[in-house]
């Protein structure tokens, strides 16, 4: 049964391959189906199928799609080194090194296999990526492979089927796109639509047959309509119906937050022209003869898409009044269409599948995006979104065209320009108008960015940024810059504790105890005790053991009554000594220190620094109530003090004002802020009655004294029933 099921698979591959490719050596070919037949040997599938019907298989998908001669058989060659005793060695010698590299791109990554799933996945992508970097036709050879497993997933386990279909979902569909391979793209989503959402699948494509049953006749007479539209003005083209896959439509559905019923576009009819002239000659038709939708015209012909996808979308008030959509297009940009970068070198024979090129910008970016993610989870979350979006044509003010996804905002411009213009981003002007930076950009935009050398990113950029760019660079950013203060933090502890028993502290003396704490350098060694990883009592007991211990009783004694003295009611000074405090210096809030937002400490308050792991120091007022959360934990209290350069920065004080509920007074109060040379943060309303109303306001001020003046000056105003600090 095996022998006739081999003869059928092996046939079926050559009739293919004479029927799309007749440069392919089929003699070379048919070598390589004896080495995967031979080497596979029993292996068998979940199925119960040889295991080589598989590699096979994924060939004659590959030769669909018109590749060459050497992914022809790298997909029959694909598992033979991940699977089998053949060798890289081996596959070079019999085939070629061009083939063996080839292969070897295509295997996964063994070394990873005991890993964490979503690791081996980041990890297996991230070699993909590396090799298509060399070779595009890796990837192309990688879908055929996951078209073939998704087409046979139904023998896999239930959970394993839920896991591969959104990972072809997530990945594999999204990347098929990017490099314009609509026919594959489809069938993976909608292979793994089938098995992510069966009930949803099966209830459109209920609702598709009922109206091919209703609507075909309907469907031929706007083809004809178009069609003889077409004829009568001397444009040669032909017109066909196409019906959108179901899980486009569930896409939509979603997207839109409509229902089945609501779409107006299951049908897209498309116009194949001979040329680009005819193409806008359609177009023109088309318009004269039916009225257009505004909003929902795209000439992607003038600005193709990344992915080299070319064609004009149009959508009108057809026959019947029935809104259509119509895509015309010239038959070479339909085979683009259809086969992406495949289609590429059918059209441009001889040259070479290298991802050079505007084309390909996409995957330099994937690869500076993956060397910017330190962690895997990162990897996958920055790809997917990089991948996979609606896009938005905006300009620069000397016409450059850059595409973002949509509801990209102007630092995802910026960075889509270049790095440095990201990084140094102030303000952005969209269509001559000042704008903030977090407003997402439109169709047609012309974004100016304002830069300045002294200007870094803020790590609140990343809350609202879109693009996996930008993004991947302000993590890169911050972690460069958490790295530099945690390491100027963890000296000056280490420093400060080793001065409380008047010894003598060097680098030298924790060098050679860095492999003990399974660390690199001692800049990494600071870090980690900056970072709150590695405790400094852990450090100290290697390197004073003796002194440490006996200093351990007065450390405690001196924590003990810290916590003591900062037992105090609310509104009272703790009254401790500044001597052999820490100084916050040159630490940037929101990296390495955290101001607790239960107290909102500013410079002139006494305060205390809680060390946590892995998240660096917050710092709390002396009178802070939520400091009795961590009296059982003397060693994570610090003992820190404002730097005198402080008050030179704005930091957040809250104040709480009960205002008369009367025209006037809410200007009156901001007035008076603003008069004192502070900005207001934010604004809530926390109560309101007919006479009065209860305003939560945080302000921008260098210090307590700065705010002290602000409510004073409050307090001086009539419509002012009362104004206070508030700290919670």
């Amino acid at each position: 049964m095996h022998a006739a099921l081999e003869i059928k698979c092996v046939k079926e591959l050559i009739d293919m391959i004479k029927s799309t490719n007749t440069k392919v050596n089929t003699d070379l070919v048919l070598k390589a189906c004896d080495y995967a037949i031979r080497y596979h040997g029993a292996q068998l599938r979940e199925s119960g199928d040889p295991y080589y019907s598989h590699p096979i298989e994924v060939a004659k998908i590959a030769a669909s799609m018109k590749l060459d001669q050497s992914s022809i058989i790298t997909a029959i060659l694909h598992d033979t080194l991940e699977d089998t005793v053949l060798t890289y060695d081996d596959i070079k010698r019999e085939f070629g090194e061009h083939i063996a590299k080839l292969v070897d791109g295509v295997t996964k990554l063994t070394k990873i296999e005991h890993q964490p799933e979503y690791i081996r996945q980041a990890e297996s992508f991230r070699k993909l990526l590396l090799a298509l970097s060399e070779d595009i036709r890796v990837l192309l050879i990688k879908l055929a492979d996951r078209v073939h497993n998704m087409r046979t997933i139904k023998f896999k386990a239930p959970e394993k089927r839920i896991r591969i279909a959104k990972e072809t979902m997530d990945i594999y569909a999204a990347l098929a796109e990017r490099i314009g391979m609509q026919k594959i793209k489809l069938e993976l989503q909608d292979l793994s639509f089938a098995e992510l959402y069966p009930d949803a699948r099966e209830s459109i494509l209920s609702r598709l047959e009922y109206l091919r049953e209703k609507g075909a006749t309907e469907v031929e007479n706007i083809v004809h309509e178009l069609s003889e539209m077409m004829k009568l003005s001397g444009v040669n083209a032909r017109v066909y119906g196409r019906e959108k896959a179901p899980c486009s439509i569930w896409f939509k559905m979603q997207r839109k937050n409509i229902s089945f019923e609501q779409l107006s576009d299951i049908i897209a009819f498309r116009i194949i022209a001979n040329n680009i002239e005819d193409c806008y000659r359609a177009l023109g038709l088309i318009h004269s003869h039916f009225q257009m939708v505004p909003g929902e015209f795209m000439d992607f012909i003038s600005i193709p898409k990344d992915n080299g996808y070319r064609s004009i979308h149009t959508v009108v008030i057809g026959p019947a009044q029935h809104r259509i959509e119509v895509q015309i297009r010239t038959e070479e940009m339909h085979e683009i269409a259809e086969f992406g970068v495949a289609a590429h070198w059918v059209y441009k024979q001889g040259e070479e599948y290298k991802t050079e090129g505007k084309q390909f910008k996409w995957v330099r970016e994937l690869l500076n995006i993956i060397d910017n993610s330190e962690e895997s989870a990162d990897v996958l979350e920055n790809t997917k979104m990089q991948m996979y979006y609606d896009q938005v044509f905006c300009f620069t003010p000397a016409g450059q065209l850059i595409v973002l996804p949509k509801g990209a905002t102007p630092v995802d411009f910026a960075y889509a320009v270049h790095s440095d213009v990201g990084n140094h981003c102030v303000s952005a002007k969209v269509n001559s108008r000042i704008v903030p930076l977090q407003i997402q950009l439109s169709n047609g935009d012309q974004v100016e960015i304002q830069t300045s050398k002294t200007q870094t990113p803020s790590p609140a950029w990343e809350k609202f940024v879109v693009t996996a760019k930008a993004r991947a660079e302000i993590k890169k950013f911050i972690r460069t810059q958490q790295h530099g203060e945690y390491l100027h933090l963890g000296r000056a502890i280490l420093a400060k504790e080793v001065r409380s028993f008047n010894a003598e502290f060097t680098d030298e003396m924790l060098i050679k105890h860095l492999g003990l704490f399974k660390k690199n350098s001692i800049q990494d060694l600071y870090a980690a005790v900056g970072e709150g990883a590695i405790d400094k009592k852990d450090i100290l007991t290697v390197i004073y053991p003796e002194q440490y211990k006996k200093s351990t009783q007065v450390v405690a004694s001196k924590s003990n009554n810290l916590l003591q003295k900062l037992k105090i009611k609310r509104n009272k000074t703790a009254n401790y000594s500044a001597d052999n405090k820490l100084l916050i210096k040159g630490l940037t809030p929101g990296v390495a220190v955290h101001y607790a937002t239960c107290c909102h400490p500013i410079p002139g308050d006494q305060i205390v620094g809680i060390v946590h792991q892995g998240k660096g120091i917050t710092v709390h007022t002396a009178d802070c109530d939520n400091l009795n959360n961590y009296s059982a934990n003397p060693e994570m209290w610090l003992e820190i003090s404002w730097d005198k350069d402080s008050a030179d920065e704005s930091y957040i004080g809250r104040i709480k004002v009960v205002l008369t509920n009367e025209i006037g007074s809410l200007a009156t109060l901001t007035s008076s802020i603003a008069k004192d040379h502070a900005n207001i943060h934010n604004v809530k309303v926390a109560g309101r009655t007919e006479e009065f109303f209860e305003l939560v306001i945080d302000i921008a001020v260098r210090g307590s004294k700065h705010l002290n003046n602000i409510i004073t000056n409050l307090r001086s105003k009539s419509c002012v029933y009362s104004a206070d600090r508030s700290k919670f």
